[in-house]
C-alpha cells in the first residue's frame, strides 16, 4: 500500500515508512492522487494524457504515461494498478489517501483523530506547469477539502470548549480560520475561545478586522449570528485590573484554567445545548463541598450561555436568605431577569411588584409571569449559588417554573453543598433523568495531576523536579480542595516558599468548610496572606470592610465603612470579583469562602480598623 498524505503539503510513503524520491516527482504524484480520487479509481488513458501530458506529442505522451504507471506498479505491487489499452485503475485498498481517513474518523465522530490529519490545504503548494484541466480540478478538490477540514477543526473545537480546554480550541478555531479566511463559523469559534479565555479584546480585534475586510473586499458585513456574539463579547465587562496577576494579550487578567472538570462540564454543556436547540426546560445541580469549585464549574457553564444569546439571571445565597421568604426570587428579578429583553411583555402589575423589591401579594405568580415573557424572546439561564441557603418559597417557584415553561429554553442551575441538607434540592436531583431533563454532577478534590497542570500554568518558569516538588507539597497543604490549590500556587507565584512554613492537615480531616481558621496548614493561611497583600489599597480595604461586617454586604455599605469612594469602589470590587474573593449580586457582594473571610478577619484587620468598620456601619 502507498499511503499519500495529501491535507497539507503532499508527500507519498510506503508502508515501511519510507518516501522514495521518485515517487515524489510531481506528475507521479498528481497521477496518483487524481487516480485516488477518481470514481472506482478508474480513468481512461486519453483523459490521462490531455490531463497532465497534454503538452506534448501523443507519442512522447503516452511514453511518459507508461513511465509512471510502471513507476506506480513498482511501489503498489503489479497487481496495484492495473491498465489496458483504454483504461487504467488502482486496485481497491492500494493506495489509501488521508482524506479517505478524515471522512472515515468524520462518520465516526473521532474529531481528535480527524484533526490531527489536517495539517494545511489540499495538495498545499502543488501544482502542474502547463496542466490547465488538472489545475481546475486541483481548485475544486481544495475547496471542498477546505470546507471539510474546517468543519472537522469547528467540531474538535467545540468538542474542546465544551470539555474545558479553552486552548485547544483556540488552537483549532485558529487553525480553522487560516485555512478559510471567509468562515464566519471558524471566526465565531475563534472568538468564543478568546471571550472564555479571557481574552475580550482579542475577540472584538478579531471581529472588528474580519468586518472591515468583508465591507472593503465584499461591500458587505458579517452575518447576524457573528453580529450577535460580537455584541456578546462587548457586553461582558472585564473584571479585575488593579490587583496584578497575569495578562491576556487582550491586556486582561488572565483567568485561571478549568482543569479536572471536563467530564462535569460535559454533561452540562450537553444539557444547556438540547435545552436550547429543542426549547424545553432543564435543570442542572452541581454539588460539592466548599471550595470544591462549583461556583467555577457553573460559570464556565454559563458564560457559555451567555455567548449563545441566553440571558442570564443570578443570585447567591447565604444563610440569613433561608428566613427571608422570597428573597431568592425577588433577588433573581434584579439580578437580570428586569433588564432581559422581553420582560416590558409582562403584565405592568407584575413587574411593579418584582421592582418594589418586597414580596407583595402571589409573588411567585408575578416571577413566573415575568420569567415566561422573557423567555418567549429568547433563551434563560438561572443561576443560584450556594442554593442550599436559598428560601422554601424561591426554591418551589424555581422548582414549578421549570416543570410549567414547557415550550421555553429554560434551564435552571444550582450549586448545592451537602450542608445543610435540603430535602427539596434532593428530591429535585432524583427527578433529573426521569420526569426532568438535565445534568446533576459533583465535584471534588483535584488529582495529584490536575494540581500539576495548575502548577505549570502558574509556575511557567519551573522546570520538572520543581513542578513535581510544589505538586506534592500544594497537594498535600491544600487536600486537594480547589481553591486552596489555586490560592496557594498563586502565592509561590508571588514569592511564597513554601519550605519556609509548615504544612499537614489537622487531623481527621474535615471539610473545608468546617474547619476553623486557627486550625488551617501554615501554607494556606500564609497564601491568603499573600493575596490579600498582592491587592491594591482601595481592594485591601474594601475585603477587610466585608470580612468585619460578614454575610452579603451591599456596594454602597463597603464604600462607607471602607473610606473607599465611589470612583475607586467599582474597581475595587471588581477586582475582587475576579480574584475570587467576593461574589457579587445586585442585593450584594459575600465571600466565595468562609474561611478565607475568617483569615483576613483574624490577621489582616486591626482592632481599631474593626472598631472604625463597625461605627461607620451604624
Amino acid at each position: 500500500m502507498i499511503v499519500c498524505r495529501t491535507l497539507g503539503p503532499v508527500q507519498a510513503i510506503l508502508q515501511d515508512g519510507s518516501a522514495p524520491a521518485d515517487l515524489q516527482w510531481a506528475k507521479n504524484l498528481a497521477l496518483l492522487v487524481y487516480l485516488a480520487r477518481s470514481p472506482e479509481g478508474t480513468r481512461t488513458r486519453e483523459h490521462l494524457i490531455g490531463l497532465l501530458w497534454g503538452d506534448k506529442p501523443e507519442s512522447k505522451a503516452r511514453q511518459s504515461l507508461n513511465t509512471a504507471l510502471s513507476l506506480l506498479r513498482r511501489y503498489a505491487g503489479d497487481d496495484g494498478v492495473i491498465s489496458d489499452s483504454t483504461r487504467v485503475s488502482l486496485r481497491p485498498g492500494g493506495v489509501q489517501l488521508d482524506t479517505e481517513q478524515l471522512e472515515a474518523f468524520l462518520a465516526a465522530r473521532d474529531f481528535a483523530a480527524a484533526v490531527a490529519l489536517i495539517r494545511g490545504e489540499f495538495l498545499e503548494g502543488f501544482g502542474i506547469k502547463g496542466a490547465s484541466q488538472f489545475d481546475d480540478w486541483l481548485a475544486a478538490e481544495r475547496e471542498h477539502w477546505r470546507r471539510r477540514s474546517v468543519e472537522a477543526l469547528l467540531c474538535g473545537a467545540e468538542l474542546l470548549l465544551a470539555g474545558g480546554d479553552v486552548a485547544g480550541a483556540l488552537e483549532l478555531g485558529e487553525r480553522a480560520l487560516a485555512l478559510d479566511r471567509e468562515s464566519e463559523a471558524a471566526l465565531r469559534a475563534l472568538m468564543r475561545g478568546l471571550a472564555l479565555a479571557g481574552d475580550r479584546a482579542g475577540a472584538l480585534k478579531q471581529f472588528d478586522a474580519f468586518a472591515a475586510r468583508l465591507a472593503r473586499e465584499l461591500g458587505t458585513e458579517p452575518a447576524p449570528d457573528t453580529r450577535a456574539l460580537a455584541l456578546q463579547v462587548r457586553l461582558r465587562r472585564p473584571k479585575g485590573g488593579g490587583g496584578g496577576g497575569a495578562a491576556s494579550a487582550g491586556g486582561e487578567p488572565r483567568r485561571t484554567p478549568l482543569v479536572g472538570r471536563a467530564r462535569e462540564l460535559e454533561q452540562l454543556v450537553a444539557a444547556w445545548i438540547a435545552c436550547r436547540r429543542e426549547r424545553h426546560p432543564a435543570v442542572a445541580v452541581i454539588g460539592g463541598d466548599a471550595g470544591a469549585g462549583k461556583t467555577r464549574l457553573a460559570e464556565e457553564l454559563v458564560v457559555r450561555a451567555r455567548l449563545d444569546g441566553a440571558v442570564v439571571a443570578a443570585v447567591r445565597a447565604v444563610e440569613g436568605d433561608q428566613r427571608q421568604p422570597w428573597s431568592g426570587v425577588l433577588g433573581l428579578a434584579r439580578g437580570g431577569l428586569l433588564q432581559a429583553p422581553g420582560s416590558a411583555a409582562a403584565p405592568p402589575a407584575a413587574l411593579a411588584a418584582l421592582k418594589s423589591g418586597t414580596p407583595g401579594e402571589a409573588p411567585g405568580r408575578m416571577f413566573s409571569l415575568v420569567l415566561q415573557a422573557v423567555a418567549d424572546e429568547q433563551p434563560v439561564v438561572i443561576l443560584v449559588d450556594d442554593a442550599q441557603w436559598l428560601d422554601q418559597e424561591s426554591l418551589l417557584v424555581l422548582g414549578a417554573a421549570a416543570r410549567d415553561l414547557a415550550r421555553s429554553a429554560l434551564l435552571v442551575v444550582y450549586t448545592v453543598t451537602p450542608r445543610p441538607p435540603r430535602v427539596e434540592l434532593d428530591e429535585l436531583r432524583s427527578r433529573i433523568g426521569r420526569e426532568l431533563e438535565g445534568a446533576a454532577v459533583r465535584v471534588g478534590a483535584f488529582s495529584g495531576e490536575a494540581v500539576r497542570v495548575l502548577a505549570h500554568w502558574a509556575l511557567s518558569s519551573f522546570d520538572d523536579v520543581q513542578l513535581d516538588r510544589v505538586t506534592r507539597r500544594v497537594a498535600t497543604d491544600s487536600a486537594g480542595i480547589p481553591l486552596l490549590v489555586v490560592a496557594l500556587l498563586e502565592a509561590v507565584a508571588a514569592g511564597l516558599d513554601l519550605q519556609k512554613v509548615g504544612g499537614a492537615w489537622p487531623e481527621p480531616l474535615q471539610t473545608f468548610d468546617q474547619t476553623l481558621a486557627g486550625e488551617l496548614p501554615d501554607a494556606v493561611v500564609a497564601a491568603i496572606r499573600v493575596l490579600f497583600g498582592k491587592l491594591s489599597g482601595p481592594a485591601q480595604q474594601v475585603l477587610a470592610a466585608a470580612a468585619v461586617l460578614g454575610g452579603r454586604v451591599p456596594a454602597a455599605v463597603l464604600g462607607r465603612t471602607s473610606g473607599v469612594g465611589a470612583e475607586a469602589l467599582d474597581g475595587a470590587l471588581d477586582e475582587l470579583e475576579w480574584a475570587r474573593l467576593l461574589s457579587a449580586e445586585p442585593r450584594g457582594y459575600s465571600f466565595v469562602a468562609r474561611i478565607v473571610r475568617d483569615v483576613i478577619e483574624r490577621d489582616m484587620v486591626t482592632a481599631g480598623q474593626r472598631r472604625r468598620i463597625l461605627e461607620a456601619a451604624g
